[in-house]
């Protein structure tokens, strides 16, 4: 809606960037609004002294979306807040009886370049603002309207979230989260794709076609890929795609060898079928040179069964002499080692591996990971000897413990069991090493011990990417921005189609507050899965979090609906954010809908479906229904803290859910004690979350100074509170014309 090369309005005292589409005051002080409320202010500036019938204001600010007349007169009611205007005294906009609103202050027109300097942002240090937020409460701060109206609410025990509504929590963040002060010595630029130039001596195993009449053998087909990766990554010489990215090019898929040569960053690629009949097993293998498209080496193995794992073993050493890599004793020793005798054994395995290979936070996340370690549980006990089964099954107990399914110290131990096992098996393999860093990692939070066990670990796996990609998790929870981006770039290196790590890359540079290379690396995961909508709803999130502007994520949302309903699920969550952000309470109900059994929450804050009712129904001001879904929400919670009565997070929802029923003290008490028990000192990641938490908590209750001190605190080790979130989301209204929260909000504006 912007006109001409004008990007500066004055009037008042005010100033109306079109620009950063920020609204501040001549002090330079930014005044927070919501897109649409932005929206219309722009609208009506940009037609001043007109009238404007409220049909075509309506149509200019929600063009894609049928709203109601009260929407509209929220929005004029908040600019008419911001600008001080009382009943009878309207300096900015009139009302027109009949027809609509004509805004009648002064208006002048500015470029960009010849714009005030004398209005340069001046936000001071976040370290003083966290030092001094507390005694700045207390000193003659001024006291909004909407803030007056919410404390007068709170007298009538609608004390969380009267006027608040909503909640979009803390920005979604990962499971491996970030920490430190948001600088990087590393280079602002867009991030590389794949390296050049291609090594020679370096392969990609595709997905072996099954063959067999009975589709149940399809295992035969993933085990062996999955075992030549094994064996040919083990080789220090030699570079080997991880499966991840590889399975991306499903057998019975037309391949261009050339393009998946240059996509993977290979010269080789190797791929073939596998057919088994009754006890005999007939295997082909190929191996093309991706440069020129042509077959290098190609061999059949008829063999019996039982010889399953002295083909893959076969393979992988003609391999290993066609690419001419050099093969020490001890890489030869472990590729002729197979993994198992046992043939069912090895089947449950392949099909347990499968789940944790592709397991995701989604509703089925929990049941995927008891199901994976179930499966493991009966490889063991068919061959209590096989040590790959249990450095899996460890994985799968960890992530359950780290995902906060199982937080208790019997899931921990059934995690030690399993490296116990294989520590017995194989103490000095790569694999135990790698096993024992996670269970430091996910279990004790203990960066160095887990970091050390990775140096072991890298010498024996050169080729396994979640080494490198571990390394660079435990240094972005330490600050160490600059080596864990280099981790993460390392690790695609090796796995160089693997959305989960694109999107941990893209999240660190959001941490960092560097959106321009977020959204390139994003788009990168666009270029590899197009039609992923979840990567997509990421990248329209990019500009709520980073200019306070939901109109991609609001587009995106609406494209989906009308073009891929079926993916809607896998959204929701993001539509809810943009409903809340939006503070539209209808679309909310329409998004939780949505969500289905899908959890909502911040890594491991997690949120009930009760929770979101209570909130929605405030924001339709059915305060009956709210409180009964507290209630209901407070029941559900304190059987989750029965269950795991020493672990934070759920105890700081429980905390929030307490702040919505206005139970002040016991709100605040279980707030300190979620705190205390996930300290900074001991989860550099989610003891900061907490942090943020509380000063929600705080805020819903009406202490503006610990609101404002915890906040500060918050924002200053961590970006996943930003500009968007801080400016948009509606449960920090509480503390909206305080000088300390516009001052934290002022130093997250896009500069």
């Amino acid at each position: 809606m912007q006109t001409g090369s004008v990007h500066i309005y004055d009037f008042g005292g005010f100033q109306l960037d079109t620009a950063k589409r920020l609204l501040r005051r001549l002090d330079g002080t930014p005044v927070s609004l919501t897109p649409r409320v932005f929206e219309t202010l722009l609208y009506m500036v940009e037609h001043h002294g007109a009238v404007l019938d409220k049909e075509r204001i309506m149509e200019a600010v929600w063009p894609d979306s049928i709203v109601e007349e009260n929407n509209l007169a929220q929005a004029i009611s908040k600019l008419r807040q911001v600008f001080g205007e009382t009943p009878g005294s309207h300096n900015y906009i009139v009302t027109v009886p009949g027809r609509g609103y004509r805004f009648v202050a002064k208006v002048t027109e500015n470029s960009a370049e010849t714009a005030s300097a004398g209005n340069a942002e001046h936000a001071e240090a976040l370290t003083s603002l966290s030092d001094g937020a507390e005694a700045g409460a207390a000193d003659g701060r001024r006291v909004s309207a909407l803030k007056t109206a919410w404390l007068l609410a709170a007298a009538v025990s609608v004390i969380a979230l009267s006027g608040l509504g909503a909640f979009f929590f803390i920005r979604y963040r990962s499971w491996h989260g970030a920490v430190g002060a948001p600088t990087s010595s590393v280079p602002a630029r867009a991030v590389p794709s794949i390296p050049t130039p291609i090594p020679e001596k370096s392969i990609a195993v595709l997905p072996f076609d099954n063959l067999s009449d009975n589709k149940q053998n399809a295992f035969f087909a993933a085990g062996v890929q999955d075992e030549i990766i094994s064996n040919l990554a083990r080789i220090a010489d030699l570079k080997v795609i991880s499966r991840t990215s590889a399975n991306l090019y499903k057998s019975g898929n037309p391949r261009n060898s050339r393009e998946i040569g240059q996509q993977l960053g290979v010269a080789h690629l190797l791929e073939g079928n596998v057919q088994r009949i009754g006890k005999r097993l007939r295997v082909n293998a190929q191996l093309i040179d991706t440069r020129t498209d042509t077959h290098s080496w190609a061999q059949t193995y008829d063999r019996d069964v039982a010889d399953l794992f002295a083909v893959q073993s076969d393979i992988a050493q003609a391999i290993v002499g066609q690419l001419r890599a050099k093969i020490s004793p001890a890489e030869k020793r472990a590729i002729e080692q197979p993994p198992t005798a046992d043939l069912t054994a090895f089947e449950v395995y392949i099909r347990a591996k499968n789940l944790l290979l592709t397991v995701s936070f989604t509703a089925n996340t929990k049941e995927d990971l008891l199901q994976a370690a179930e499966l493991l549980n009966q490889a063991v006990a068919h061959d209590p000897s096989f040590f790959d089964a249990y450095c899996q099954l460890a994985v799968a107990h960890g992530l359950l413990y780290f995902y906060g399914f199982d937080h208790t110290s019997a899931r921990l131990a059934l995690v030690e069991a399993a490296i116990g096992a294989a520590s017995r098996l194989h103490p000095d393999a790569g694999e135990t090493h790698l096993a024992r860093a996670q269970d430091l990692y996910w279990g004790y939070l203990d960066y160095d011990g887990a970091l050390a066990e990775l140096d072991i670990a890298r010498q024996s796996l050169p080729n396994d990417p979640q080494v490198l990609e571990l390394t660079g998790y435990i240094h972005r929870r330490q600050g160490r921005w600059d080596q864990s981006i280099r981790n993460l770039e390392g690790a695609l290196e090796l796995d160089p189609r693997n959305l989960d790590t694109l999107q941990q890359l893209a999240l660190s540079y959001g941490d960092l507050a560097r959106y321009a290379e977020e959204k390139s690396v994003l788009a990168r995961a666009l270029a590899i899965q197009p039609t992923d909508a979840a990567t997509k709803a990421m990248y329209a999130i990019v500009d709520l979090d980073w200019k306070a502007d939901t109109r991609a994520l609001h587009q995106l949302i609406n494209e989906i609906r009308v073009k891929d309903p079926a993916a809607l699920q896998s959204v929701a969550d993001s539509w809810l954010i943009c409903a809340l952000a939006e503070r539209d309470p209808v679309v909310a109900s329409n998004a939780l809908a949505g969500l289905g059994e899908n959890g909502f929450g911040d890594g491991p804050i997690q949120f009930s479906r009760t929770f979101l009712e209570g909130v929605i129904a405030r924001m339709l001001r059915d305060e009956r229904k709210a409180q009964s879904a507290f209630g209901v929400a407070r029941a559900e919670q304190e059987k989750i803290i029965q269950a795991q009565p020493n672990y934070g997070p759920p105890l700081m929802v429980l905390g929030l859910i307490d702040a919505a029923l206005g139970q002040k003290e016991e709100a605040l008490r279980e707030g300190r004690r979620a705190v205390e028990l996930l300290p900074v000192k001991k989860d550099a990641v989610n003891g900061r979350i907490m942090i943020a938490y509380f000063a929600m908590i705080a805020a819903w209750i009406g202490d503006d100074a610990l609101a404002c001190q915890q906040l500060a605190s918050a924002v200053h080790y961590t970006s996943s509170l930003t500009y968007g979130q801080l400016t948009l989301m509606p449960w920090w209204d509480p503390l909206r014309g305080d000088p300390c929260f516009e001052q934290i909000v002022n130093s997250l504006a896009p500069k």
